[in-house]
């Protein structure tokens, strides 16, 4: 007779009794059984603090790009433009949205472009036929005037520099002319040029994508890092207060995706404060075209997180060095149709129409599944920048009449007004759906993505402000099909009520704006949800991504 544990001849003995006292009740309950839970719970403690929130993870970027500056930010021939050349609506929009720091100027851009040809009078200055996008630069915009339009926007610049061309003496150049008051060769030039005040620049990118063969100066890790290295001490000598951040790999499709980022910090780890990473997401080659897999990419980001931070520590560890890097999320977005052919070759043209990827619902869905990934590793990424702002892959687009916003810029406004303070750490159970895994080493290899074949509908992350009094709950809800229910269940103390609440969804995951349409996609008013003995009952539509504001 094989051998039963007492526990497992319990449990047995309890089930079959519980069956036949079923089979003793009347024929209606016969058959009848506990049916699956499908309620979402997410368990919150405002005492389980992730870490503080840095708002320069919702920060932005400007490249010198198909109609990005030009017609874009800066367009001096336009009547919607002020004396200086700067687009007044769209300074108007991007100041209300409050974007805490923009990237400028590249991107590839930046590894051909020599900064010296945009300062001084404009008359002066060269047309340059720029490589890296095949357009003609007039350099009419150039760094005083970036810096002029930040002031003008209230947002902070992050500068990248050429070290592509360029070399790390001019680097060191720049900070002079941006961050010394006066009296050296190239502060007194920034002077000459009628800027008295020193723009003090605190956050720099060391080159961009230099592990990619199309980028202009292309390098090995170690070359990249040694030249990284070499800039980061001579821009220190001119001031020691900026933070630097190093070239990290383009991708996780990269072959030299994470040896590149070792090889590299081997080299200036002591120079730099944190390191670059970089991704585009689409419903394209990696998905097939299935929207439930596209839904899921945000998870490759935290991800990719993840595997970037475990290369810094182990590069800590071999220093042996008490310094911890943090991650510049530099460049993310939706980016797949747009990128080839004429959209990605502006034929010698000033200002040519490149990378106008027109934005739909589930674009802007996962948007906000990207902005959940942002918040919840705060802890290591203390800048991101959602790539880019205006007309080039973004959430603005510009005319000659004026603007609208796309799909994707919502869940980014939301987690610029409504993210603050720390990141919770959340208990999320949630049902769960299966999407096949892909095929091993292609692009749709989901399980490299760590991402894997079970994927749950809803997606959270939650920020808590308790100078404020604010709690904001951000919800991404996968399914395509149905409604979820969701319960918040306050583990110390409930919020004393709601005070805004909003949802964007809709019936058609490929609706979009445009100019004839602007407000084809938008938000609409989410039901203020009840509270009672600390749990909160709500319904996510299908397909939808949602912010609850709450009052402590």
């Amino acid at each position: 007779m094989a051998h039963i544990s007492r526990r497992k001849f319990l449990r047995s003995s309890l089930s079959a009794a519980a069956n036949c006292s079923a089979a003793l009740l009347p024929g209606k309950f016969l058959l009848a059984k506990a049916a699956p839970d499908t309620t979402t719970r997410i368990y919150l403690d405002t005492r389980r603090a992730v870490a503080p929130l840095d708002n320069n993870i919702f920060g932005s970027f400007l490249e010198h790009l198909g109609r990005a500056i030009y017609e874009g930010i800066y367009d001096p021939d336009s009547k919607l433009s002020d004396s200086n050349g700067y687009r007044k609506d769209v300074a108007e929009q991007i100041k209300n949205l409050g974007v805490p720091i923009v990237r400028y100027p590249g991107g590839n851009f930046v590894s051909g472009y020599h900064w010296l040809d945009g300062v001084g009078p404009k008359k002066d200055r060269p047309r340059i036929l720029e490589k890296a996008w095949n357009s003609i630069e007039t350099n009419q915009f150039g760094t005083d005037e970036f810096m002029g339009w930040c002031k003008l926007v209230g947002t902070k610049p992050l500068l990248g520099l050429n070290l592509g061309t360029s070399t790390p003496e001019m680097a060191a150049a720049l900070v002079e002319y941006c961050n010394v008051e006066k009296g050296t060769k190239w502060s007194d030039l920034r002077r000459a040029h009628g800027v008295s005040d020193p723009y003090k620049v605190e956050h720099w990118c060391l080159g961009n994508e230099m592990d990619g063969p199309w980028q202009i100066g292309h390098m090995s890790a170690v070359d990249y890092g040694m030249k990284a290295a070499d800039a980061g001490r001579q821009m220190r000598y001119v001031d020691p207060s900026v933070e630097l951040i190093a070239c990290g790999s383009s991708g996780p499709t990269m072959p030299t995706y994470l040896e590149w980022d070792r090889e590299v910090l081997e080299q200036c780890y002591p120079y730099v404060n944190g390191i670059s990473l970089h991704r585009y997401y689409g419903n394209g080659e990696e998905t097939g075209g299935d929207s439930s897999k596209y839904m899921a990419l945000n998870l490759s980001m935290d991800r990719q997180i993840a595997q970037i931070a475990a290369v810094c520590d182990y590069v800590q560890g071999r220093m042996r060095s008490a310094k911890r890097l943090w991650l510049s999320f530099d460049e993310w977005n939706v980016w797949y149709r747009e990128r080839s052919g004429s959209a990605v070759n502006g034929g010698g043209k000033v200002a040519p129409h490149l990378l106008e990827e027109v934005y739909n619902l589930e674009d802007a869905l996962l948007v906000g599944g990207l902005v959940n990934s942002l918040i919840r590793n705060c802890d290591r990424v203390r800048i991101a920048c959602l790539a880019q702002l205006v007309n080039v892959i973004a959430p603005i687009m510009t005319n000659a009449t004026g603007l609208y916003r796309q799909t994707i810029y919502y869940p980014y406004a939301w987690g610029l007004a409504y993210a603050r303070g720390s990141a919770l750490s959340l208990a999320v159970e949630s049902p769960t759906y299966e999407i096949p895994p892909g095929t091993p080493g292609s692009r749709s290899d989901f399980n490299a993505l760590g991402i894997g074949s079970t994927v749950p509908y809803v997606d959270a992350s939650a920020t808590v402000d308790k100078s404020a009094g604010r709690l904001s709950v951000f919800l991404f809800n996968r399914d395509l099909a149905n409604a979820r229910d969701v319960e918040l269940v306050w583990e110390d103390t409930a919020p004393s009520r709601m005070l805004e609440s909003s949802t964007l969804t809709g019936n058609d995951l490929k609706a979009h704006n445009s100019f004839d349409s602007p407000q084809n996609v938008a938000p609409k008013p989410f039901d203020k949800p009840s509270t009672a003995n600390n749990r909160t009952h709500l319904q996510l539509p299908a397909r939808s991504y949602t912010v609850l504001h709450f009052a402590m």
